[in-house]
């Protein structure tokens, strides 16, 4: 059976143990990634134990762009201390730029970079991994900008096409980061159809519980539903840094395709 490199980051990320050990474990598992996980705690002695149960609840997000793309990594790790050593933060950036050049989609580290990985692990003693990576592709009339927070933990990326600057955008990803509430669309057709879904059932009920005649309860929902979209589409948005103005303000007739924002430790 093949064990793909995407199966030996799982358990990685899993366990806080090497990608050679993991990897082991899971053609001695047959791929079973739970059978893997009993053999590396039998191996280890207990030792997995105390190692893959601390959380990876610090991290940092890290951003690099190029001429034909862009990308976005997550590095995990146990405490906030280790997170604001330089050669993490180092690290971090150093996968983003390798992102950059692995194919378009979601990134896997080549060894090279594992190696870095497990070496930082080691000194550190922590869970250092790799939460997430993806690399975005860009285009001839593509522009991308991009915003990290200072504190590493937030970030944004967004793309465009049209006649629109990296600084201009990088001014909307800041509002992506800094936004209340968080934008989850470019527009209102962008918003997931769960969220949507959601908000509109939660209106309805509001509505029939209101004893409001049917006719008047349809168009409290409907308009309910449209401040909804202004409220969570970017380009609808309040620009934060200048509430007199809309995001779709600040980028003119360019038109923003996708964006992304990633905060470390959340649920993806």
């Amino acid at each position: 059976m093949e064990i793909t490199a995407a199966t030996v980051m799982q358990l990685r990320n899993k366990t806080g143990l090497s990608m050679m050990e993991c990897k082991k474990a899971l053609v001695e598992a047959g791929g079973d990634m739970d059978k893997a996980e009993d053999i590396l705690r039998k191996a280890m002695k207990g030792k997995l134990d105390a190692k893959g149960d601390k959380p990876s609840g610090e991290g940092r997000v890290a951003i690099a762009m190029g001429a034909k793309g862009a990308s976005l990594i997550e590095l995990r790790a146990n405490t906030d201390f280790t997170t604001k050593n330089e050669s993490f933060i180092n690290l971090a950036q150093r996968l983003a730029d390798a992102a950059l050049l692995a194919p378009v989609g979601a990134y896997t580290p080549a060894a090279a970079e594992q190696a870095a990985i497990d070496d930082l692990r080691i000194k550190t003693g922590e869970t250092i991994a790799l939460a997430r990576g993806q690399h975005v592709a860009g285009g001839a009339s593509v522009v991308f900008g991009a915003y990290v927070h200072h504190d590493g933990k937030t970030g944004a990326l967004a793309r465009a096409e049209g006649d629109v600057t990296p600084e201009t955008l990088k001014q909307v990803c800041m509002h992506i980061v800094a936004a209340t509430p968080t934008p989850k669309g470019v527009s209102a057709t962008d918003i997931p159809a769960a969220i949507v879904d959601r908000e509109r059932k939660f209106r309805i009920e509001q509505a029939m519980e209101s004893g409001k005649p049917k006719e008047i309860a349809e168009k409290m929902v409907e308009g309910g539903m449209r401040k909804f979209f202004e409220e969570i589409s970017l380009l609808e948005q309040p620009y934060v840094l200048d509430p007199t103005k809309k995001v779709k303000d600040l980028v003119g007739p360019a038109k923003v395709t996708n964006f992304w924002r990633w905060a470390v430790g959340e649920q993806v």
